[in-house]
């Protein structure tokens, strides 16, 4: 089979598939993208047996076939092309493919495309509603930093959905914190389902959707989720696990309030993280009439630093302490110009959200402290 495509246009589809690609694949095959083509249309696939994305990319042939194509080789060669038209011929029966371009000519040895597992289908009864890209963005943004890396704790290795009434609740916790992402006036009435998706699919869709508000159709079951809009679908095998009841654990008597410029502490936190105590990581905070004290301490060095900050704070004088890295991913994922924290003792649970939330989308973020050393 033979085509021609641009040499950027195939690029851009193609390193939107890459990241899924496993680098220790369960099979060898895996290492592949799925070529197939047929009527100038050429079909994309990559797969690692949890994640799967297709793109559909339009080509000048009007021959068919398929091939398994190893994704690095290929992907690398085509980003160190300038765009030029590029002529694509594949022998079915020795499983080649040659790239001629105005440089010279490629050959790669691709693998049998039989070997290629095919896409999972949605057969049972399932569940479909739409979602704009943008905010299925947010949903992402918010959420997934939150994700547990802790293979022991498999119901927390994803992003719990939760559909009630007109709403669409997002939730993300890896035991130390607990981000709750609700979008309000959705387009799912009626739906009374959860589904669990694995982090690795919404950073993929992160990456891949537009940032305007492109329509994405959803469909879902028990088993899997197929996310469709433009060119792409995408894939994913659910989490067969039970996620925490993360309305138990919001906190609903914290009573202090602290209001604080988000890229004041930001910047804070990044100088005195350099002070910290490279296990622990800890840093101090101190709340007390409009000042904020921030206070972080290495014992092991004698090494110190502290900052204060304009707040708005009217109560009693507050002490509480944090891991420094954990509560800047959490303040890096709020998008708001202020934030507020909202205490209760030093031992519980504090809440982070945006000054203020929009009619549409609710924020809330649970963050455990530390035991003070120092």
């Amino acid at each position: 089979m033979k085509f021609i495509v641009s040499s950027t246009h195939l690029l851009k589809q193609v390193n939107a598939l890459v990241s899924i690609v496993p680098t220790n694949p369960v099979l060898p095959i895996l290492e592949n993208l799925l070529f197939e083509l047929e009527n100038g249309n050429l079909k994309v696939t990559a797969n690692d047996l949890h994640v799967a994305m297709v793109v559909n990319v339009t080509v000048e042939s009007s021959d068919f076939g398929s091939v398994a194509v190893p994704a690095r080789i290929f992907s690398d060669t085509l980003k160190n092309l300038p765009e030029q038209p590029i002529v694509i011929t594949v022998d079915t029966e020795n499983y080649t493919l040659s790239i001629q371009s105005d440089y010279g000519r490629y050959k790669i040895t691709c693998e049998n495309p039989d070997d290629y597992p095919q896409l999972q289908e949605v057969t049972e009864t399932q569940t479909s509603f739409q979602i704009t890209s943008d905010h299925l963005v947010s949903a992402a943004s918010y959420t997934t930093f939150a994700v547990s890396g802790d293979e022991m704790k498999p119901n927390m290795q994803g992003v719990f959905v939760h559909f009630v009434n007109d709403s669409i609740t997002f939730a993300a916790t890896d035991s130390h914190r607990l981000v709750r992402y609700r979008q309000n006036n959705s387009s799912a009435n009626g739906i009374t389902e959860t589904m669990l998706i694995p982090e690795k699919a919404l950073r993929q869709l992160q990456k891949t959707l537009p940032s305007d508000s492109t329509t994405v159709n959803v469909n879902f079951n028990q088993r899997n989720a197929f996310f469709e809009f433009g060119k792409y679908t995408l894939w994913c095998r659910l989490i067969d696990e039970k996620f925490p009841d993360y309305e138990v654990v919001m906190p609903k008597n914290n009573d202090k309030r602290m209001v604080v410029d988000r890229s004041a502490i930001i910047g804070s936190l990044k100088r005195l993280s350099i002070y910290t105590n490279k296990t622990t990581n800890q840093i101090r905070l101190s709340c007390k009439a409009n000042q904020l004290v921030i206070k972080a301490e290495d014992m092991d060095f004698s090494n110190e630093a502290d900052e204060a900050l304009p707040c708005e704070y009217n109560d009693e004088e507050f002490t509480i302490g944090f891991g420094a890295k954990l509560l800047l991913e959490m303040l890096n994922g709020l998008n708001s110009e202020r934030v507020v924290f909202e205490f209760s003792a030093s031992s519980r649970p504090a809440l982070l959200m945006p000054d203020e939330n929009n009619a549409d989308e609710n924020v809330l973020m649970l963050l455990m402290p530390v035991l003070i050393s120092y």
